[in-house]
């Protein structure tokens, strides 16, 4: 059996440098773990890493494409406690480099939703949806 969980998330990193100075101007503090090789931020529940993308390539066996011109075909969330913080961090992103994809409106799903693009075009959503339940942490546990 596979636990049912995402414990770390990686994106692998054209110019780490660039893409580690976006996450900070998110205001996300990076863990003691990091190092000049690669990025940790501890979020709630999951953690952040940015690994050098040749490094991603060459431990996981596979050629990954490097263009910045085009999206992965994953989204990764940041799910807020109420609707207008959906539209405070899309402001705050915007201000930080991102390119905002979607700007923040009501979800057919009954949320308020917004997309945007980091440095290197990984997509995202900042969402709030009104079922959702966290923890302490900040860690969803149901929506």
């Amino acid at each position: 059996m596979v636990p049912q969980r995402v414990t770390l998330v990686t994106i692998g990193a054209v110019d780490l440098p660039a893409l580690r100075a976006f996450y900070q101007r998110l205001g996300w503090s990076e863990s003691e773990k990091s190092s000049d090789s690669y990025a940790v931020f501890m979020t709630a529940g999951v953690i952040l890493s940015l690994f050098p993308l040749s490094d991603l390539e060459e431990d996981s066996c596979v050629k990954i494409n490097r263009s910045l011109d085009t999206f992965n075909k994953i989204a990764l969330a940041i799910n807020v406690n109420r609707p207008e913080e959906v539209d405070s961090a899309i402001d705050h992103i915007r201000n930080s480099g991102g390119k905002i994809l979607r700007e923040p409106s009501d979800a057919f799903w009954g949320g308020r939703t917004a997309y945007f693009a980091d440095v290197e075009n990984n997509l995202w959503e900042v969402a709030w949806n009104p079922d959702s339940v966290f923890d302490e942490r900040g860690a969803m546990l149901d929506f």
